[in-house]
């Protein structure tokens, strides 16, 4: 893969990025850099983190449908105190883009806890608040479904911090738009969508789920048409920017998420079948733009229906 790579510039709220595709929380190593140069990420986003360390979800919890992915991980990972003092140092060693830590609470204070702890070290340049776990203040019902917690959640997080808060939104809501502008209206600088839609999988064989939670989130270019229309309609209720994902796997679905509204895009089951999916993006959105001979900026959120 060439590595001389020109830089296509684009912002979110507080933040710039030398290049519009970045790649969606836990599908993406440091190890995939190895196959490929720093500059054609805009950012790393790591694999959400929380409070305290969870094992995940026990087997299968992965399973590969007809167009796309099923999984029901769980959130495995080694908590916030060991984040910081294991993973946070490697990171900031090996990265030159920027990094965006996600993590997820159990209730509005969690959030808050977490967001105040991490706010202690050096080397973070944004946050994303995935808030499709359960909010245990609201009878177990998911924070992204409620625009009321939606808002009290950025309100409450959003004068505690000066780096990029980015909300990750579910798609798994009534109305993309309303929760959007809560977000917005509480203080997230950016937004980012969609996360997965709720899937299953069933052996014809034995009537047994393909995974051992029965239903998980489904990802991959079978909710490409989804993931666009709500881009598009989020785009149209905020002015905060947008990273758009879900079933992007080359430059050109990127450019339809620009189209509709997007300033980036985060590539996600994508890299798991190609380590070299963010730098052919990238490739691909810059030849466009030369052969037109115009910006990105020039672009987002232009479609005409």
């Amino acid at each position: 893969m060439e590595q001389n790579v020109s830089q296509i510039y684009t912002s979110l709220g507080r933040l710039t990025l030398n290049s519009p595709v970045t790649i969606a929380s836990g599908t993406f190593a440091l190890e995939n850099l190895d196959f490929m140069a720093q500059d054609y990420l805009g950012a790393y986003v790591c694999k959400t983190i929380t409070r305290y360390p969870k094992k995940g979800n026990p087997p299968p919890r992965l399973f590969e449908t007809e167009a796309g992915l099923l999984n029901s991980i769980g959130l495995q990972n080694p908590g916030l105190d060991k984040f910081i003092n294991d993973d946070l140092p490697i990171l900031r060693e090996t990265l030159t883009t920027p990094l965006i830590v996600s993590f997820s609470g159990s209730s509005l204070n969690e959030f808050k806890l977490m967001l105040e702890s991490l706010e202690q070290n050096e080397g973070i340049d944004g946050y994303e608040l995935n808030v499709s776990c359960p909010n245990v203040e609201n009878e177990g019902i998911a924070f992204g479904v409620d625009p009321e917690i939606v808002y009290k959640l950025c309100a409450l997080l959003a004068p505690l911090t000066n780096r990029e808060l980015i909300i990750k939104l579910s798609p798994n809501v009534t109305d993309i738009a309303v929760i959007a502008k809560a977000a917005e209206d509480g203080g997230a600088t950016s937004i980012s969508l969609i996360n997965t839609i709720w899937g299953m999988a069933i052996d014809i064989q034995s009537g047994k789920s393909m995974l051992k939670k029965g239903i998980g989130g489904y990802s991959g270019i079978g909710i490409k048409p989804l993931a666009l229309a709500l881009t598009y309609r989020a785009a149209k209720a905020v002015d905060i920017p947008i990273i758009a994902m879900g079933g992007i796997y080359s430059w050109q679905d990127a450019l339809e998420f620009f189209w509709a509204g997007a300033s980036a895009v985060a590539l996600g089951t994508a890299n798991f079948i190609d380590p070299l999916a963010v730098p052919k993006v990238y490739e691909g959105i810059d030849n466009f733009l030369r052969e037109r001979n115009c910006t990105l900026n020039e672009i987002i959120g232009k479609c005409e229906v």
